[in-house]
C-alpha cells in the first residue's frame, strides 16, 4: 500500500485531470514511502510463500524503482502478472498482464492478448478493458478502431475524471 500511495500526488494534475502512470511526474512521488515499502516487499518475498499480495506488491515495486517511464521493467512486470494469473486467473489480472506484454513486447502483441482475454465476454461491460484496447490501437496508429474503443469505454464509466481523460484521448485522435 505504501508503494501505491506514494504515487497519490501525481495521479491527477493541477486541474484535476487524470495522469497515466506513464506520464506521471515522478518527482511528485513520495520517496520516503518508496524507501519504506521496498524493503518490506523484499522481506515478504524472502519468506517464500508467494501469494497474490506479494506479487501485486512486487509489481508496484518495479514501477516505484524505475526512474522514469522508459526504465520501467515491463518484461518483468509481465512475468509477475503471468505468475499472478497462475494463482488468481481473473479476467482483470489477465487484462493487466496483456497490457504489460503490450508495453514490453509491442502494442500488436498486447492488443492480441487483450482481445483474447476479451473473447470470453467477461469484460464487455468493464470500461478499462475498452480503454486498454483503445490505447493499444492508438499506439498502433489504428485511429478509427481506437476511437470506437474509446467511445465504448466512455459509455461504460461514470467517473468524471476518467471520462475527461477518455474524452481527451478521443479528441486527440
Amino acid at each position: 500500500m505504501l508503494l501505491h500511495d506514494s504515487r497519490r500526488h501525481a495521479r491527477v494534475d493541477g486541474e484535476g485531470a487524470l495522469v497515466t502512470l506513464e506520464d506521471q511526474d515522478r518527482s511528485l512521488w513520495d520517496r520516503d514511502q518508496i524507501r519504506e515499502g521496498l524493503p518490506l516487499i523484499a522481506q515478504a518475498l524472502r519468506i517464500g510463500r508467494i501469494g497474490t499480495y506479494q506479487l501485486q506488491a512486487a509489481i508496484a515495486a518495479l514501477h516505484a524503482e524505475a526512474k522514469d517511464a522508459a526504465e520501467t521493467d515491463w518484461a518483468q512486470i509481465a512475468v509477475l502478472y503471468d505468475e499472478l494469473a497462475r494463482i488468481n486467473p481473473t479476467p482483470v489480472v489477465l487484462l493487466n498482464g496483456a497490457v504489460a506484454v503490450g508495453m514490453s513486447q509491442g502494442a500488436g502483441r498486447g492488443l492480441a492478448l487483450i482481445e483474447e482475454v476479451g473473447g470470453s465476454g467477461a469484460l464487455d461491460r468493464y470500461h478499462l478493458y475498452h480503454a486498454a484496447r483503445a490505447d493499444m490501437l492508438r499506439r498502433l496508429g489504428s485511429r478509427p478502431a481506437a476511437a470506437e474503443a474509446y467511445r465504448r469505454a466512455l459509455s461504460l464509466t461514470a467517473n468524471g475524471i476518467e471520462r475527461t481523460f477518455l474524452e481527451r484521448r478521443l479528441a486527440a485522435l
